[in-house]
């Protein structure tokens, strides 16, 4: 009988193997699964945005003035009030009825930009002294931050106070800017015990108001 022929050695782990035929490189497999995996990715934040967006303008209607000359969002459930010798358009909340939406229009010297008018910091103390806490108003309040952006080719001032009343504290977010001798300031204002809950959807809303024309 023939002595066994010894087994050939394992090949070690990890060392290369002879390719399949037709069968793609290893590079080529691994730079498709990145690919791949870049893709999905992609795919996943482009989701997460747009559900964010949608969000975002969840639980809004909107409204566009009958010239055409602005529009802006307001939460569902909102009505409309009318006045007379006060703002030009006036929102408020059916169930919390003290929380309000406003737009006064005024008018300014045509040749006027907002940044003739002031930093937003100036421009949001003086609305301060004027508008929201004027003397004898019984009314005190405080400018919070005041910030500066550009949307459409206009400025924007974007202003938050606190307004201290002798029964109750209140929380009012407002946007201002200046278009062909009208001065109009967007406003949105809730009790301060409801302010954290309303705080992003008023954000919302402020930041929606836009110059169409």
């Amino acid at each position: 009988m023939a002595p066994a022929r010894p087994l050939a050695p394992l090949r070690a782990m990890g060392s290369s193997a002879a390719p399949v035929p037709g069968a793609p490189p290893a590079s080529a497999r691994r730079n498709g699964r990145r690919r791949g995996l870049g893709s999905l990715l992609t795919g996943l934040l482009l989701t997460l945005v747009l559900v964010g967006c949608s969000a975002a303008a969840a639980g809004l209607n909107s409204f566009q003035s009958p010239d055409g000359r602005y529009a802006f969002l307001y939460p569902t459930g909102w009505t409309r009030v009318q006045v007379s010798d006060g703002p030009q358009v006036v929102f408020h909340d059916l169930i919390n009825s003290d929380e309000t939406l406003s737009l006064v229009v005024s008018e300014v010297t045509p040749e006027r930009d907002l940044s003739q008018l002031g930093s937003a910091v100036e421009v949001g103390e003086t609305l301060r002294r004027s508008v929201i806490s004027p003397e004898g108003s019984g009314r005190d309040a405080e400018l919070v931050e005041a910030r500066e952006r550009e949307q459409g080719g206009h400025t924007y001032f974007d202003l938050e106070y606190r307004v201290h009343l002798a029964d109750r504290d209140r929380h009012e977010l407002a946007t201002v800017v200046v278009d062909r001798g009208r001065l109009y300031t967007f406003a949105a204002s809730t009790n301060e015990a409801r302010w954290t809950k309303v705080k992003d959807l008023f954000g919302v809303v402020i930041g929606s108001f836009t110059l169409q024309i």
